[in-house]
């Protein structure tokens, strides 16, 4: 069988990669071996040289996460190994049943525009009972044929709609974390501004939840934002010793 070729940009995240790989070697997505998918991942990232930095830095960010887990399985009895196998395996079950639930509902969606109703049952006689003048009725012509058609709506109203940056969750969860590894953020009010797109925010916001959900950060009471145990992504541990080093 011909070797598989993968391209980072026709992936949406880093999620839909993994998973994407699990199903091409047919894996068990609830007993996934680890390793394998770790080196199948990461050579996938290493050999595509023409992605976009930009694209593919949430991929980069996992791959240094994945490198990380992969240290720690190396490791005889490791809790943190199988802790962070435990998370990656939630994730990407998870990932998979709301991107199925997304295509049940896109299915769902096809055809809600059209409205039909049955025919209406006229009330009285099909002849009009009522007489008028002739000059009557021309004004009423007139008048109707006068009147301006709505105009369309322009292009330039949708402009901000198409021209709005898209913004993935897994670049702003590099994004917290990088700005809790390096010190520049230490607070939730930080994070937002109102300057930001509302992309940007939403997908801060669910970066946030994310975090939390994996007991990888913990919010304080009036807001303030720490790391539990220390568990940084690799990369963001190199952009902050580079930090340091300027």
């Amino acid at each position: 069988m011909a070797e598989l070729t993968f391209h980072l940009k026709d992936f949406d995240g880093p999620l839909e990669l993994l998973l994407a790989l699990v199903q091409a070697h047919k894996m068990d997505l609830h007993d996934i071996p680890i390793l394998e998918l770790i080196d199948q991942y990461t050579r996938v990232v290493a050999e595509d040289q023409q992605a976009e930095p930009d694209a593919a830095s949430s991929f980069v960010a996992m791959a240094a996460q994945l490198v990380e887990m992969k240290s720690f399985l190396l490791l005889p009895r490791s809790q943190e190994a199988q802790q962070l196998k435990q998370e990656l395996t939630g994730r990407l079950i998870e990932y998979d049943r709301c991107r199925r639930l997304a295509g049940q509902l896109r299915s769902r969606t096809r055809g809600v525009t059209v409205y039909t109703r049955p025919p209406a049952v006229l009330d009285g006689g099909s002849l009009y009972p009522l007489r008028h003048a002739a000059q009557t009725l021309a004004d009423c012509w007139r008048n109707m044929a006068g009147r301006a058609r709505p105009q369309p709506v322009r292009q330039e109203a949708f402009e901000p709609l198409v021209a709005a940056p898209f913004v993935s969750v897994e670049s702003r969860v590099v994004h917290v974390l990088r700005g809790l590894a390096t010190g520049k953020v230490d607070h939730l009010e930080q994070l937002f501004s109102k300057e930001q797109e509302l992309s940007a925010t939403v997908a801060t916001f669910l970066a946030v939840l994310e975090l939390v959900r994996a007991g990888r950060v913990e919010i304080a009471p009036d807001g303030g934002l720490t790391v539990r145990h220390g568990r940084l992504p690799q990369a963001s541990r190199s952009e902050e010793g580079k930090d340091g080093e300027n």
